[in-house]
Parts: C-alpha cells; sequence; structure tokens
C-alpha cells in the first residue's frame, strides 16, 4: 500500500496526485470518476491522502470532493471521517457538497444529514458566529436548511426565511446602513458589525473615502485581498489615508493562516497594483508558502525553451519563484535547447528572490531552437553540481543527444546521486521520454499542467519530501477522525 514506485500512468495514486495540480472551477462533475475509481481501487490510501490534502492543499473543490466521497462511501470509518472534516468547512463548502452528493454521486445518506444538522446546530448555538455566517452566506444556510427539509431555531427562522432580523444582529443593522445619510453614521454601523464589502457595496448608492475606511478596518486580509480589483476602481488606490490602511491590511496576512496563496497571485495578477503593493503581496506570497513547507533536498529546476515552448518559460518563472521561496538547499534553475545555460535570479546573501526578479532573469530567454533535456545534466556533470531531484518543465519532445537518460546515468556515476525527477507536462506530452527514463529505472512523475497557474502551489509539498515513498508513508501515517473526537471548536469557519 505504502509504494508509490509504480510509475504506470494508469497508477491512480498518481492520477490523484496529478489532479492537485488543476482547478476544477467548479466543475466538479469532472473529477468525480478520479475520486471514486481511487476509492475504489486503493481507499486507504484515498482516506490519508484525503486528510492531508486538507490540512496542506490549497484548492477548496479538492477539499468538497475528498468529503463529499468519504461521506458518502461504503467504509463506515470513512464516513465518520467526513462528518468531522464536514464541520470544518464553510456554509459555501457546505452546500457544495451536498450538491454534489444528491446531483453527481446520486446519493445523500443519513449521515451527511447528521453532519449537516450538527453544523448548522453548532453555529445556531453561537448567535455571533450565526450571524456573520448569514451575512455572508445567507442562499448558502438556506439551502442547506430547505435541502434537507431541517428546522431552523427561532434566530434563524427569523433571520433567513422571515426576513425578520432581531435588532442585535448584522442584518438589521444592514436595513439601517441603507437608510443612513451622513458617511459617518454608515462608517459606524459598518465597523460596529462587520458588514461584508460586497453587501455593503450593494447597499449604498455612493461609497466615500469613510466608508472605504470602515470596510477595509472591518475586513480580513484575506477579504482585502480577495476585493483589491474592487478597491482600486473605486479609487481606494488613490487616497492616502485608505492606501495605507490597505498596505497595512496586505502586511497581516503573512502571518494569517487563513490567506490563500493562489489568492495573493491571483490578485496579483489581475488588479494592476503599483509597485509598493505588489511588492507587499510577493512578500505574503513568500511567507505564506514558507509557511506551508520546506525544500531540503538540493533541486534543480530544467526548462525547455526549445521552439513553442513559450508557455514552459511562462510556468517556469512562477515555479522557480515559488521554489526559491522555501528551498534551505542548493537550487540551480537552467534554461536549455540543444545547449544548456544557467539561468541566476540576480539576489545575493540572505534575501530570497522574488518573482519579479525571477521575471528579470528570465527576460531574454526566448523560445526557440531544438531539444536536449540532457544538456543541463551534462552542464551540471561539467560543473560538479550535486542535486537529489530535477523538475523539467518541457513536452518532452527530445530530439537531441545528450538525450536524459544516458546523461543521468553519467550524472550518477560522476557526482553518486540519482536524483528523482518531476515531469511539469506543458503543451504536449511524448510517452517513448518516459519509457526510456523508466528503463533506466529513474524514480519519475508526471504532471500534466492545463494552464492553471493557481494550482502551482500544490506541487510543493510533493517536493518538500525526501522522496515519492516517503511522501506515500507519510500520508499513510495519518489516522482517521471519529466523530467522538469532534467538539464545535472544529466549526471555526464562518
Amino acid at each position: 500500500m505504502t509504494n508509490l514506485m509504480n510509475n504506470n500512468e494508469r497508477d491512480v495514486r498518481v492520477q490523484l496526485l496529478n489532479s492537485f495540480l488543476t482547478t476544477p472551477h467548479r466543475k466538479l462533475e469532472e473529477l468525480a470518476p478520479l475520486h471514486k475509481d481511487a476509492l475504489e481501487r486503493d481507499p486507504l490510501f484515498y482516506s490519508r491522502l484525503a486528510l492531508w490534502y486538507i490540512e496542506k492543499g490549497e484548492v477548496r473543490d479538492h477539499k468538497v470532493l475528498f468529503i463529499a466521497h468519504l461521506i458518502t462511501c461504503d467504509f463506515e470509518e470513512f464516513r465518520e471521517a467526513g462528518w468531522v472534516l464536514l464541520q470544518g468547512m464553510a456554509p459555501f463548502e457546505v452546500a457544495r457538497i451536498l450538491d454534489h452528493t444528491k446531483q453527481v454521486i446520486g446519493k445523500t445518506p443519513r449521515i451527511l444529514k447528521s453532519a449537516i444538522a450538527h453544523y448548522l446546530k453548532t453555529r445556531e448555538r453561537n448567535p455571533k458566529q450565526f450571524d456573520g455566517a448569514a451575512l455572508r452566506a445567507r442562499n448558502d444556510l438556506k439551502h442547506l436548511y430547505a435541502s434537507l427539509r431541517l428546522k431552523p431555531g427561532e434566530r434563524a427562522q427569523a433571520i433567513l426565511f422571515n426576513e425578520q432580523p432581531p435588532e442585535d444582529s448584522p442584518l438589521a443593522a444592514l436595513k439601517r446602513l441603507a437608510k443612513a445619510e451622513s458617511s459617518e453614521e454608515q462608517a459606524q454601523i459598518i465597523l460596529e458589525n462587520k458588514i461584508p464589502y460586497t453587501t455593503v457595496i450593494g447597499a449604498l448608492k455612493q461609497v466615500t473615502p469613510a466608508v472605504l475606511v470602515a470596510l477595509i478596518e472591518s475586513m480580513s486580509p484575506q477579504e482585502v485581498i480577495n476585493n483589491l480589483s474592487a478597491l482600486k476602481r473605486r479609487g481606494a488606490m488613490g487616497h492616502q489615508e485608505v492606501k495605507a490602511l490597505i498596505d497595512q491590511k496586505l502586511k497581516a496576512a503573512a502571518t494569517d493562516t487563513r490567506v490563500s496563496t493562489m489568492k495573493t497571485k491571483k490578485a496579483m495578477a489581475v488588479a494592476g497594483l503599483d509597485a509598493e503593493t505588489e511588492q507587499i503581496l510577493t512578500d505574503v506570497t513568500n511567507q505564506r508558502v514558507a509557511d506551508k513547507v520546506e525544500i531540503k533536498r538540493p533541486t534543480a529546476l530544467f526548462v525547455d525553451k526549445s521552439g513553442s515552448m513559450s508557455e514552459a518559460i511562462k510556468v517556469a518563472k512562477q515555479l522557480a519563484a515559488l521554489v526559491s521561496a522555501v528551498v534551505t538547499a542548493e537550487f540551480r534553475v537552467y534554461a536549455f535547447d540543444t545547449a544548456a545555460f544557467e539561468i541566476k535570479s540576480g539576489i545575493k546573501g540572505n534575501k530570497r528572490p522574488t518573482l519579479s526578479d525571477w521575471e528579470k532573469a528570465f527576460e531574454l530567454i526566448k523560445a526557440d531552437g531544438g531539444t536536449s533535456i540532457g544538456a543541463p545534466l551534462a552542464k551540471m556533470i561539467k560543473d560538479k553540481v550535486y542535486v537529489e531531484q530535477i523538475i523539467i518543465v518541457t513536452d518532452e519532445g527530445e530530439n537531441t543527444a545528450p538525450l536524459f537518460r544516458n546523461a543521468w546515468k553519467e550524472y550518477g556515476e560522476a557526482l553518486k546521486s540519482a536524483p528523482s525527477v518531476i515531469i511539469v507536462q506543458v503543451s504536449g506530452s511524448y510517452q517513448p521520454f518516459v519509457n526510456g527514463l523508466k528503463e533506466q529505472g529513474i524514480e519519475v512523475t508526471r504532471y500534466e499542467f492545463k494552464g492553471d497557474y493557481y494550482s502551482l502551489p500544490n506541487l510543493l509539498p510533493l517536493l518538500a519530501m525526501p522522496s515519492k515513498a516517503e511522501l506515500v508513508d507519510l500520508i499513510m501515517q495519518r489516522e482517521l477522525p471519529c466523530r467522538s473526537q469532534s467538539t464545535d471548536g472544529a466549526a471555526s469557519n464562518i
């Protein structure tokens, strides 16, 4: 069970790990057959992988899939684990779990209804938490009660269904906000009730700087990141006091465990920020990545710059930034066509290079020429560079000597190392290339990149393990939670 050395592309474990490099974007039905197959063929590994991913993973859709399939499966202990894990999800995630089980899996077992009933009652017992959830996810909560015919408590009934929220609730404050005439009164209501940005925007015709300040004060660092583009459109970045407050919130995101690495990267890509704010977000991204993993093995990144490999170059910049943020051992980056040369970030000392540093380092790298994936290894032999794992961003279309499998053998003889290989497939694949690696006895894993840059951080926990076999051992050591261990404290997500 604990051996992942079988590199057969039909290996369900490899397919599951490969799926983490994609973001389903709510199209959960596309990955459902893989989860169903994995649960049937390797249930023990599947259940432990679910625990590992919910702790280490970034993509919410994968977490939803794991819980939905665990809680509806034929194994009692897995259903119990799903019951417990569901308690830590946000309301919109619980709603997606329910919808996936009904619409895709095709069943809604009693234990799922029990888990959701407990989830809702736990929040009802904490009015502040329930009100916060209702303010942000009113429709999702209504959907959960109505779909399972669960009877809401008195407060839940008043807020969700009667539209007569108690006077002490944020939803009642929202009605007062809509009627407030001055910016000062609006700001006070927002601060006292922590009304979310999107809700305020829907309630007010005009958003003044005073209201923006109140909004940002009441927002979490993640909410500020999520709404950077909208805040910029409303002039927040052009107002000195408001921008300073935004930057302060962004700096706090570096130590906030709830902040998503991928959403931070997405905000940088779409918000069109000034250099100062972008640097703050870059530092946040690096810190969040560094808090998750530490890569201790000497590592090399090979970048295919042969003809038509422009996408590989873009992916490599992102990977170089991610890896250099968490690696504590030797890290080298090489670009290759029929020859290879090292790419250096230009950063010296203890400072870690950022994405912008790698962008500058790759500035003159253009896709052109043939393909010799063994060329970087040949250069490393010459320069006596020792590594234990190699990431190759390529379409695998090797056509020029030195061939990688031959160079790998020579490298092992010269440096006394047998580096494992992680291939990030970009713009296609070529099975004979991988077959040649396997025949040489190379430990190789392939990940298919489908254009989703925000899922690349999912590769890091895999690189942080000494080997694939040890990664599986680590996953398999996890113990399934059971309902008797569940506490109300697990239901902390709004």
